[in-house]
């Protein structure tokens, strides 16, 4: 299916279908409040990161466990970035 839009608070929201669930774009949210830090702050978080790892775990049978510990381990590191 394809995406589709929508709108609230005059802010365009791209909501994704997939299978029998919906899924909403937080970077059109935080985008929709000119907050991109927000995206920022929340990807380095090590509670986000650990949480996205047990997701690609469920779900990705291509999951880099090895990768994915390093990346992990420097999560909420002052020098942690999202481009590691």
């Amino acid at each position: 299916m394809k995406k589709q839009i929508i709108h609230i608070d005059n802010a365009e929201i791209s909501l994704l279908p997939q299978g029998q669930e919906d899924y909403i774009s937080l970077t059109d949210m935080a985008h929709s409040q000119m907050q991109e830090h927000i995206i920022f702050r929340w990807m380095s978080l090590k509670s986000t990161i650990e949480y996205i790892g047990e997701w690609e775990a469920l779900y990705n049978p291509n999951f880099n466990y090895t990768e994915f510990g390093t990346i992990r381990n420097a999560a909420g590191s002052n020098n942690f970035t999202e481009e590691q």
